[in-house]
């Protein structure tokens, strides 16, 4: 049996962090070893994952993957901390400039770097079929109408855009609407309307677990890969 990959969780203190610490707690394919939050840690150790503040990642212990759900202000620094350990990458942190996307680009030139707006397999699929149904439908009208709990700060949705990409890739031009409300964990809905015919593509989440489990997975198999620039179908589909 192959060693559990170590990883080591960026913004552990977040709503994905403690989903990510808690379900990788219970799976045999990785080890946390290291916890970092923005804030000093009340306790250095809990539940056995030692816990550290972002300034004091220069003494975090050697990991395989760094699994990043922070903010724009603190992928900087976690990306510049793969670099130097030689580890990899998986971040859904959204909200990245384009400075900070060209930055993952030169990383994967020396690391393996994986960046995703979602990591559900669910959402993998709903890309390839919007992509194909765009090539398909020519002239179509594209809307992309993403709905999210009120504390969600960016809109449209880094999912959304994502799934704008492959409508443009297959040839439309899409349009955005986004609803931020209660507690929606996340709901993508890709529409392409033509003359007298809709076609609705739909993918709903309704347990943040769900991009946790995706995360984690993607960090188990990244792991140990070359460098390079990953997308999430490289290792789901």
């Amino acid at each position: 049996m192959n060693e559990p990959a170590r990883l080591l969780i960026h913004g552990a203190s977040g709503r994905m962090g403690q989903a990510l610490l808690r379900l990788a707690a219970g799976r045999p394919d990785v080890r946390v070893v290291a916890a970092v939050s923005r804030s000093r840690p009340s306790q250095r150790v809990v539940e056995g994952v030692p816990q550290f503040a972002v300034a004091e990642t220069h003494g975090v212990p050697a990991f395989d993957v760094a699994i990043d759900f922070s903010l724009p202000a603190g992928f900087d620094a976690v990306l510049a901390l793969c670099q130097q350990r030689g580890a990899a990458l998986v971040s859904g942190t959204t909200g990245l400039d384009q400075g900070q996307q060209q930055a993952l680009d030169a990383a994967g030139e020396r690391i393996a770097a994986l960046w995703a707006a979602n990591f559900s397999l669910g959402v993998a699929v709903l890309g390839d079929l919007v992509q194909r149904a765009a090539a398909a439908l020519p002239g179509w009208d594209c809307d992309i109408v993403e709905s999210h709990h009120v504390h969600k700060k960016d809109a449209p949705s880094g999912t959304a855009l994502a799934l704008g990409m492959r409508a443009e890739a297959g040839g439309l031009e899409p349009r955005y609407a986004s609803l931020r409300a209660g507690d929606i964990v996340g709901e993508h809905m890709v529409q392409m309307t033509g003359t007298g015919e809709r076609l609705e593509l739909v993918h709903r989440a309704t347990d943040r677990d769900v991009f946790a489990r995706g995360a984690l997975l993607a960090a188990s198999r990244l792991a140990g890969r070359g460098p390079g620039r990953y997308r999430v179908a490289d290792l789901f589909l």
